[in-house]
């Protein structure tokens, strides 16, 4: 069985960025990386791999030349090798169906038996594709997996929400986006890297795969946070129950200060 790992290139998490006055981010000259949660859905599925669960794990993305940094961060991990969905022009617009897309065309003549990716890019935040993919796929999902292992010809999987966890048991193959619980990734090291040049990374002509690019979701506005105010000292718990109600922090919650 082998696994499909979607990634993303996403300025580095560490990199704190600033919107422009055309209300655009410029990424130029910031550093970028593997997207956090792809870097954990990467290690899981090495994991499985390790563990006999899977035969063969393939890093994959969407991008420009300039993705194939973190397909071979992937490849440095471990993983057996990687694919370029090169985008070109189109890149700036992918939204979370356009890639959707493209990984499903990509996958029509390919077997695998589970698609790995993190829940989320911590650039958009939207966390689409997953779950499109597996409509698209008409295959069972998992979103925000916090615990994977393999379970006879399925999955076993636990999820997270607001209300808790539960855990599922998907048959057969299917659709999982990793929480950063789901695993710890390992360190790369200047031996891997080296290894992981001679690795193969395949590139494909989006346009070869005959997929729908135009976006159906557009950014109407970009905007910094708004700038964080400064706390206040208060000299015990009777003066911070005045300062909330002052502020009427009580008014929704219907309890009386």
């Amino acid at each position: 069985m082998n696994i499909l790992v979607p990634v993303k290139r996403v300025v580095d998490a560490n990199v704190r960025v600033r919107v422009a006055a055309n209300g655009s981010i410029d990424t130029t000259g910031l550093k970028m990386s593997l997207n956090p949660f792809d870097e954990c859905a990467v290690e899981k599925a090495l994991q499985l791999r390790e563990t006999g669960s899977a035969a063969k794990v393939t890093a994959i993305t969407c991008g420009t030349p300039a993705s194939q940094d973190v397909l071979r961060t992937a490849l440095a991990m471990g993983a057996d090798d990687a694919v370029l969905i090169d985008t070109s022009a189109a890149t700036a617009t992918l939204d979370s169906l356009a890639v959707a897309r493209l990984l499903h065309a990509h996958m029509t003549s390919r077997d695998y038996g589970l698609v790995l990716c993190g829940k989320q890019a911590i650039d958009g935040d939207i966390g689409g594709v997953a779950a499109m993919l597996a409509a698209l796929l008409d295959w069972p999902q998992a979103l925000n997996a916090s615990e994977l292992t393999a379970d006879g010809n399925g999955w076993a999987v636990t999820c997270g929400d607001d209300t808790g966890t539960a855990t599922w048991r998907l048959e057969g193959a299917a659709v999982v986006s990793a929480d950063l619980r789901l695993a710890d990734p390992r360190r790369v090291t200047l031996p891997s890297i080296v290894k992981a040049k001679q690795k193969p990374l395949a590139s494909v002509d989006a346009a070869t795969l005959a997929v729908e690019l135009a976006p159906q979701a557009h950014i109407v506005k970009l905007s910094d946070p708004p700038v964080r105010q400064a706390g206040i000292k208060v000299a015990d718990t009777s003066a911070l129950i005045a300062e909330l109600a002052g502020r009427h922090v009580f008014d929704q919650t219907g309890l009386s200060a």
